[in-house]
Order: structure tokens, then C-alpha cells, then sequence
């Protein structure tokens, strides 16, 4: 990737695929940092898109991070190898020396423009005699590389779009190779650098596909067989417009912050294109790699549909807490989240130890679709014990002491197994105990005691989530209060 900012959802999925491609075929997943244009580049970015692929789960195997045989990772640190491939391909009359000033190229510019054509270089300098060449030299005159366009261009198969080729020469000019500063232009560094490396397979966003017969021809110049590329279509809004990056609405870093697992952003990525035999939601990274065939992916442009990214985390959500290891670390953040959110106001420590967290996590499993849900006010029941007089309680009904009592013996004999559907037919059958309050009062009166609130789950619900233990505890508190 070009470091010009951080790891947005369009970069994760062209990583995605090409980690996956790799892994299905024993191959080596490599992360090559593209930096030739200094003047963009953003401080931090190439360690933020490394650190989010880390977060991901999809982590290159050779990087500028990790190392490999084929370093270094980062074009800016490889320039003497494209300044002696320049001098290849100057020698060999390929490339040439341009001269034209930026003064010139902008007044091409303006013309085209002016004439409702494509801006293009004229190949000015092409025609220059070796004579003229040493000429500006001597004079000290500022210089670039450019490539020799050629007509001719042979056809090649894209592992996407099929058999393609583009007569660049008819509708381009030369293109920049080495510029004035040293650094290489994306054109000649990823040719070369794919060569060095060893590169067999590019997958790669489809706006480098017009680009790809300009690459064929630098390979041909040099002599070396180019690997195979594979472009894969865009990722856009689900209206069809453009992911909007301005909004930051797209970038992992949102994601991670905002609580959402990082299986879940792959899941949708990847249900939302193509690649694979069928849609289907919840595939785990190990089923995307045994499922994905390049074959199967259409040139249609993926539709995204961000709302749905909450359902996709639910179902990833509920595997992270049936899985033993990965309940633990859930334990720790949601302990960490309530101490943050609700440390103010007296967290009862007991509400904080692992078993009645983990009991927590189990019984919401597959009704929450972010963990920070269980910190939002439906919830606030369950991690500050409510203070509620018996004076608050009388008012909804005289029959408190009685009410209290059948609750607690419901809850001696229940303390099995409780289940939302048992307890309402229950609470049904206590009610009817009662000398005079309604069933709508014994609910109101429950919920005071239990959470101090009056809206919020049903209480059925709430008294599941608490369990026995915390159910008789609060109720003995607000009787005795």
C-alpha cells in the first residue's frame, strides 16, 4: 500500500484477498511499503497499517516490521536498485532523459485543457541526439527518466477481468520513470521490486488495471517475466457512490475503538463481493481461506452496507463468548468498560468478580451485537445495585412484605436453572397469591426493587441475568431499608 494515510475498509480488503489467495496456496503473504512520493507521505501511517493488520488477524509474513529474505520492505530505503534499473533501460535505448521544465508541462497542460483534450506529454525529449543530450548535461539542467511507450502491445489475462490490453502509446505520453529527487515513480518500483522479490501474484485495485500493459512493457524492456495480476473490482457505498474516507467513517482505527471484532469487518468484506461459492454470514478467517476461489470473483463493484456490520458483529460476538479463551479476555474489557462507565457511582465490587461477569456474558450471548452494549442504560441494572426505600415500594402496593416473600421462595426453589419462559408463567402464578395487587403492580414493584428503574427489560429478563443469588439480595435489601 502507499502510506498517504491509514488502513481504510477498501485497503483491508485488497489485504484480505491477497492473504487469503496466499494461504490457500502455501504461499507468502507479503507487506511492501510504497513511499516514492515523499511529499504525501503521513508520519506514523506504514506502522498504523502494519499495527491494523496485526488487529485484523491477517499479518504479512514479510514486512518492514518482521523482515524477510527479500528486504528491505520500503521502497524509500531501495533507491540505488531502481536508479542501476534506470540505467538499463537507458542504455538500452528504452528510456531517455527529459529536460522540459515544470513551466513547459503545466503550459501542456493548460493547452490540452483549453482544447477539451487529455493532458499528455508531447515525448518532446525523445527525439533529443545523444550530441544534445551531453549538451544539457554539461549545462547543469534538472532532468527525469521517462519510458519509451511502444504500439504493439500484447494482451494478457487478467485472473479477474480475463483477456485485456490497453494501446497506452495511443493515449498516453511517456510516462515518468526516475524522477528529479532519485525516487522512482510507482510504474518502475513496482516492476522492479516484484521482479527482485520474486513476486508470482498481484492482486490489486482495478484503477491500476489500464496501467498494467504500461507494466507488461517495462518487464519486456527488461527482459524478465512479469507475474500474474488479478484486479479486484471496487468497494463501494451500498447507493454505489464512493466509500467516504473524509468522514473517517472507514478507517480501522473507528472500528477497533467503536468495539467491533475484527472477524466481523472481514466477514462483511468479503460477503459483500465475491470470490466465494456462495453468501454467507459468519465465515470465520479459516473457512474465508479454504472457501475463497480468485475464479469466482466478478467484475461487479462490491456494494457495502455498513448498517448491517451490527449484525455481523452479534454473530461473531456469540462465537468470542462460547469459546473458553477468548470469554476470558471479554471478561477483562467488560470489567474494565463498567469500572469506566460506572465508577462513579459506587460499583459494588461483587458485581466486578469474574462469575458474575461470565454469567453476564453467557445469558446476553446472541442478544448483543457490541460488548459496550451491556454498559448502556438498559443494562445499568446489572452493575450498580439500586437504592430503593420500602416506603418507594408501598407506594404501588400494601402487599410488599407478601410480595417479597413469594419472590424469595420462588427464587429457593428455581435456583436450578432459570429461564425467561418458566419465571413469566411464575410470575403469573404469584400474582395470583396476592390478595389485591394487579399483575401490572407486582411487574412495576419488581423492577423498582431490582433495578431502581422503571423501563428497561422485561422482568423476567432482568431476574435471569442476575441470577438467584443477586435477585434475593437486592430484594432483602429493599425490604429491609
Amino acid at each position: 500500500p502507499v502510506v498517504t494515510g491509514f488502513l481504510h475498509l477498501g485497503g483491508l480488503r485488497t489485504a484480505l484477498y491477497n492473504y487469503i489467495f496466499a494461504k490457500n496456496h502455501q504461499g507468502t503473504f507479503i507487506l511492501r511499503v510504497e513511499d516514492t512520493d515523499q511529499n504525501r507521505v503521513v508520519p506514523g501511517a506504514a506502522e498504523g497499517i502494519e499495527d491494523m493488520l496485526d488487529w485484523a488477524g491477517i499479518p504479512p509474513d514479510e514486512s518492514p516490521r518482521r523482515g524477510g529474505s527479500f528486504g528491505p520492505y520500503q521502497q524509500s530505503h531501495r533507491l540505488d536498485l531502481y536508479r542501476r534499473a534506470s540505467d538499463v533501460l537507458l542504455e538500452r535505448g528504452a528510456a531517455y532523459r527529459c529536460f522540459c521544465t515544470p513551466q513547459r508541462l503545466q503550459l501542456l497542460k493548460k493547452e490540452a485543457l483549453q482544447s477539451q483534450q487529455t493532458p499528455r506529454y508531447d515525448n518532446r525529449c525523445r527525439h533529443l541526439t545523444p550530441t544534445e543530450v551531453s549538451e544539457k548535461l554539461s549545462q547543469g539542467l534538472d532532468w527525469v527518466v521517462r519510458f519509451r511507450l511502444e504500439k504493439g502491445v500484447e494482451p494478457f489475462r487478467d485472473l479477474v477481468y480475463g483477456w485485456n490490453k490497453h494501446e497506452v502509446a495511443d493515449v498516453e505520453g511517456d510516462p515518468v520513470i526516475l524522477k528529479g529527487d532519485g525516487f522512482p515513480t510507482y510504474h518502475l518500483a513496482n516492476v522492479v521490486d516484484d521482479h527482485y522479490m520474486g513476486i508470482s501474484h498481484v492482486l490489486r485495485g482495478t484503477e491500476w488495471l489500464t496501467s498494467t500493459s504500461k507494466h507488461l512493457l517495462l518487464y519486456k524492456a527488461f527482459g524478465w517475466d512479469p507475474p500474474q495480476f488479478g484486479h479486484l473490482p471496487l468497494l463501494l457505498n451500498k447507493d454505489g457512490g464512493k466509500l467516504s474516507k473524509r468522514q473517517g467513517d472507514i478507517f480501522l482505527e473507528r472500528f477497533a475503538r467503536d468495539g467491533y471484532l475484527p472477524e466481523a469487518l472481514l466477514d462483511i468484506i468479503t460477503n459483500c463481493g465475491s470470490g466465494f461459492a456462495e453468501k454467507q454470514m459468519g465465515r470465520t478467517l479459516e473457512e474465508l481461506i479454504s472457501q475463497f476461489e480468485i475464479g469466482r470473483i466478478t467484475t461487479h463493484s462490491a456494494l457495502l452496507d455498513l448498517e448491517k456490520l451490527p449484525e455481523f458483529n452479534r454473530i461473531h460476538l456469540a462465537r468470542h463468548i462460547e469459546n473458553e479463551g477468548l470469554r476470558q479476555k471479554l471478561i477483562r474489557e467488560l470489567q474494565l468498560l463498567v469500572e469506566h462507565v460506572y465508577g462513579d457511582q459506587q460499583v459494588d465490587q461483587e458485581v466486578l468478580e469474574k462469575e458474575y461477569v461470565e454469567r453476564v456474558l453467557l445469558l446476553r450471548k446472541g442478544h448483543i451485537s457490541l460488548l459496550k452494549n451491556l454498559v448502556s442504560s438498559d443494562y445499568s441494572y446489572l452493575w450498580v445495585r439500586p437504592s430503593v426505600s420500602r416506603e418507594q415500594l408501598q407506594t404501588i402496593s400494601g402487599e410488599v412484605d407478601e410480595i417479597g416473600k413469594l419472590v424469595l421462595g420462588l427464587m429457593t426453589r428455581q435456583a436450578a436453572v432459570l429461564s425467561v419462559e418458566e419465571l413469566n408463567k411464575d410470575l403469573r402464578s404469584l400474582q395470583k397469591q396476592t390478595k389485591e395487587t394487579k399483575y401490572s403492580s407486582v411487574m412495576k414493584l419488581l423492577r423498582l426493587a431490582l433495578s431502581g428503574q422503571q423501563h428497561g427489560p422485561s422482568v423476567a429478563e432482568m431476574m435471569v441475568t442476575l441470577g438467584p443469588k443477586e435477585v434475593c439480595g437486592r430484594i432483602h435489601k429493599a425490604l429491609s431499608s
